[in-house]
């Protein structure tokens, strides 16, 4: 349990130095961290109760929830291989393989549901993202929450439809966090790289499938997950820059989520900078009012 709340407190730090100012948490949630804060017995070298000030759990839960890893990481990546077949045909066979994992599956509360990509299966661009989240482990679907809706409109901003790209995550499944009966998990925590190195096999199967001229890399996460762990340490050394997995381009940018906690033109500029260049990458028409937007706003 003490590894649980310094994890809290590293992730608190992390969320601060990344300009993250408060992060909502329910009452249930609240109520939830007093319990465990509860269980924990002090080391036997601690002060006596009335000479140490009192630790003050409340506060740090308001701005997010604990975010504490697996119990154990997942085995070794499963080996996987796509049936011959059209692309619907082998898109259905991984999506079978995919919902038959036992690892996923097994990471996958009752009632929710493993998340596979979504879109045209013969995409110029695919949007990869880290980790589906509360909404998408509902509707098996990712990018339908929040961060979602605002992707669908950057698509529209590119001249295209959600239905001209494919969008997917690298985790097949929402990374789990502490909860008690009753209660639905509240926030998100970044995937492991463990995690992530497990559902590899299964972005790569897509990416074999779909064939896209270029990878959008949404976010720090899954850049890392793309790219290795050590690749880069802040997303500024390598965002609007050409990267490459698996032979194909890869393009850099912020998570959507970026933009909905940071409503600047100078924000949306940036992320609009990188996806002109995946535009200019796939021969997509560039109108002047394209060109110029979030300019001199």
């Amino acid at each position: 349990m003490r590894a649980t709340l310094n994890a809290l407190v590293d992730e608190l730090r992390r969320l601060k130095a990344a300009g993250v100012a408060t992060v909502a948490v329910s009452d249930a949630s609240l109520a939830d961290l007093r319990r465990l804060v509860g269980t924990v017995t002090p080391p036997a070298a601690a002060a006596p109760p009335s000479s140490v000030e009192p630790q003050r759990p409340a506060t740090a839960a308001r701005e997010t929830a604990p975010p504490a890893k697996p119990a154990a990481p997942p085995p070794s990546a499963p080996a996987f291989s796509l049936p011959p077949g059209d692309r619907q045909a082998r898109w259905d066979a991984l999506l079978a393989a995919v919902t038959a994992d036992p690892v996923c599956q097994a990471a996958v509360r009752p009632g929710k549901k493993v998340v596979l990509g979504v879109g045209n299966l013969e995409a110029k661009i695919f949007f990869c993202g880290e980790a589906p989240g509360a909404e998408e482990e509902v509707q098996g679907e990712p990018f339908v929450g929040p961060a979602g809706q605002l992707l669908t409109k950057m698509i529209g901003a590119m001249g295209l439809q959600r239905s001209d790209v494919y969008i997917g995550n690298i985790m097949n499944w929402r990374p789990q966090l502490p909860t008690t009966a009753g209660h639905e998990q509240v926030g998100n925590r970044p995937p492991t790289t463990e995690e992530m190195t497990y559902c590899l096999p299964y972005l790569r199967a897509q990416l074999e499938i779909v064939q896209p001229e270029v990878i959008v890399a949404l976010g720090s996460t899954a850049a890392k997950g793309l790219l290795g762990d050590g690749s880069f340490k802040t997303l500024g050394e390598i965002r609007g820059r050409w990267q490459t997995f698996a032979k194909t381009p890869v393009m850099v940018t912020y998570h959507p989520s970026y933009i909905l906690r940071n409503q600047s033109n100078r924000s949306k500029r940036m992320i609009w900078e990188d996806l002109l260049k995946v535009m200019e990458k796939t021969a997509l028409p560039i109108s002047e009012k394209q060109q110029t937007y979030f300019q001199g706003r």
